[in-house]
């Protein structure tokens, strides 16, 4: 009778434990109560990674441990954060991701607006757009979304003009007056600096110009309209839209400290779009 109710006591005693133990679960991600959150930011060099590095302090006061990778090549970026290899991305603005989502089978989403980089046109050959000689050798970036981007900066300028309706994915086919019979040549944007050597003119994103130590308020003889619609973004996978992380980053990256960086830092290059 003894040994009967010493092994009741033990099953009974064993049954409290597991009870314990599914009423308090263990946490989902590794590490010490308290320590701070990963959170993995990729990112073109200027202005992005260099505005990144002013939140990063930020962060670490609301215990958000943020790396920054950096991406020479602006194309790797989306594929990265879909293939969850960063938890998100600043280099692009909506058009570019809703034409990246369209052609990949994607579905990456956004949080907040940033900045604006106006695009604008530089020539080591010609002072201004009306010297450009007929046929001469134009330069533009080649993914869709800025390679429209860039001929409508051309038809502001007035040297060509493109059909009705073709919008951001517009190409050099969407050309329906060229008077001086300009020869587009469409190559990867970050190549377009170097390519001032041998063409007339290459309308190139502010951010490659700053890379290239080119300052788009005083180098680009033309420049786009203030009122463009390609405010730079956060983007992110939508299933972490919420993450606290995330929100505290979109938090600081529109924050006044932020907004003053840019202002003094770009001068006009890059302009708060908050």
């Amino acid at each position: 009778m003894r040994r009967f109710l010493v092994l009741i006591g033990c099953l009974i005693f064993t049954a409290g434990i597991l009870a314990g133990c599914g009423s308090n679960p263990a946490p989902e991600t590794a590490g010490k109560a308290g320590s701070p959150a990963k959170l993995v930011v990729g990112a073109t060099a200027k202005p992005h990674a260099e505005i990144l590095e002013i939140v990063k302090p930020v962060l670490q006061k609301e215990n958000v441990d943020l790396e920054i990778k950096v991406f020479t090549d602006y194309v790797l970026l989306n594929p990265a954060l879909k293939d969850k290899q960063i938890d998100a991305n600043y280099f692009q603005h909506l058009p570019y991701l809703e034409d990246y989502n369209a052609k990949n089978n994607a579905n990456l989403g956004w949080t907040v607006k940033v900045h604006t980089e106006p695009m604008g046109v530089y020539s080591k050959k010609v002072a201004q757009l009306d010297t450009l000689a007929d046929g001469a050798g134009v330069g533009i970036p080649n993914d869709a979304t800025n390679g429209g981007r860039a001929l409508a900066v051309l038809e502001q300028a007035g040297l060509l003009k493109l059909k009705e309706g073709a919008g951001v994915t517009a190409t050099d086919k969407d050309i329906v007056e060229n008077p001086k019979k300009l020869k587009i040549n469409m190559m990867d944007a970050a190549m377009l600096p170097r390519a001032l050597e041998d063409l007339d003119v290459c309308v190139i994103n502010s951010n490659y110009a700053l890379e290239a130590n080119l300052n788009p308020v005083e180098d680009a003889i033309f420049t786009e309209v203030k009122d463009s619609p390609f405010a730079n973004i956060l983007a992110v996978r939508p299933e972490d839209k919420d993450k606290d992380s995330i929100k505290k980053l979109g938090q600081a990256l529109q924050s006044p400290e932020v907004k003053k960086f840019i202002e003094d830092n770009y001068k006009g290059s890059v302009i708060p779009a908050f």
